[in-house]
C-alpha cells in the first residue's frame, strides 16, 4: 500500500499556503515589532535600575519565559474577554466582547511572550557596548536619549541581530499554536482540511514543508542582512 497520497498533497498546498502562510506572517512580524519595543523598554528599565519599574520587568520577564506559550494563549484568548465583561457590568461601558477577533488577542500574548525573551538579548547587546563610548559622548555634552539613539542602540542592534533572527525564526513555528484559539493559520488550514478528508497525515506534513520552507527563506535574508549590518567590521 501506498504510505503518502501525493496527488493529495499537492492539491492541499495552495489552501494551505495562500490561506494560511499570510495569517502566520502576520501574527509574527506584528508581535515581534511589538515584543521589540517591549524588549527594549524592559532592558533600559532593568540596566538604569529604574525603581519599581525594574522589579516589575523581572516579574514579567520571569512569568512569560517560565509558562507554557499554550497556558499563555489559553489564559489571554479566556481571560481577557471575562475581564472586558467584568468592566462592562461594572462601569456601564459597550465593548463588544464578541466583537474582538481571536487573531487581535494573539497579538497581545505573541508580543508580550516574545519580548521577555527580546528583553534579555537586547540588555545583553546594549551591555557589549564599550563604556568608553558612552562616557565620550557625555563628554561631547550628548544627553543620555541622544547617547542611546546614536551610539548604544545601532551598535545594539548589529550585535543582537543574530539572536533576533533566530528568536523571530522562532516565533513563526510558535505560531502553529494559535489555531487553538480558533486562528487558521498553517496548522489551521491543514486541521481543517484533514477534518474534511480525513487524511491528517498528509495534510500535517505538507504544513511541516512549508514551515521548513518559510525558515529556510528567513535564514538566508537573515544571513544577508546580518552581513550588511558588519560591513564596518569587515572595513576596519
Amino acid at each position: 500500500m501506498d504510505i503518502l497520497d501525493l496527488q493529495f498533497m499537492i492539491d492541499c498546498v495552495p489552501q494551505i499556503f495562500i490561506q494560511g502562510v499570510p495569517i502566520a506572517l502576520k501574527i509574527g512580524l506584528v508581535s515581534f515589532f511589538f515584543g521589540l519595543l517591549i524588549g527594549l523598554v524592559n532592558a533600559l528599565f532593568k540596566i538604569y535600575k529604574v525603581p519599581v519599574m525594574s522589579q516589575l520587568a523581572t516579574v514579567y520577564i520571569s512569568f512569560f519565559r517560565g509558562t507554557p506559550l499554550m497556558v499563555q494563549i489559553l489564559i489571554f484568548y479566556y481571560g481577557i474577554p471575562i475581564i472586558l465583561r467584568a468592566v462592562n457590568a461594572k462601569y456601564g461601558t459597550g465593548i463588544d466582547v464578541s466583537g474582538v477577533p481571536a487573531i487581535d488577542y494573539m497579538y497581545i500574548v505573541y508580543s508580550l511572550n516574545i519580548g521577555s525573551y527580546l528583553s534579555e538579548s537586547t540588555r545583553s547587546a546594549i551591555l557589549s557596548v564599550p563604556h568608553g563610548q558612552v562616557e565620550a559622548g557625555y563628554t561631547l555634552g550628548m544627553s543620555t536619549p541622544k547617547i542611546l539613539r546614536r551610539i548604544i542602540i545601532p551598535q545594539a542592534l548589529t550585535v543582537a541581530l543574530p539572536n533576533y533572527g533566530n528568536t523571530f525564526i522562532g516565533l513563526l513555528k510558535d505560531t502553529s499554536l494559535a489555531f487553538i484559539a480558533s486562528v487558521p493559520e498553517i496548522i489551521g488550514q491543514a486541521k481543517i482540511i484533514a477534518g474534511r478528508t480525513s487524511m491528517f497525515f498528509e495534510s500535517y506534513i505538507v504544513a511541516a514543508l512549508i514551515y521548513w520552507l518559510l525558515c529556510i527563506i528567513l535564514e538566508q535574508v537573515l544571513r544577508i542582512l546580518e552581513k550588511r549590518a558588519r560591513r564596518h567590521e569587515r572595513r576596519a
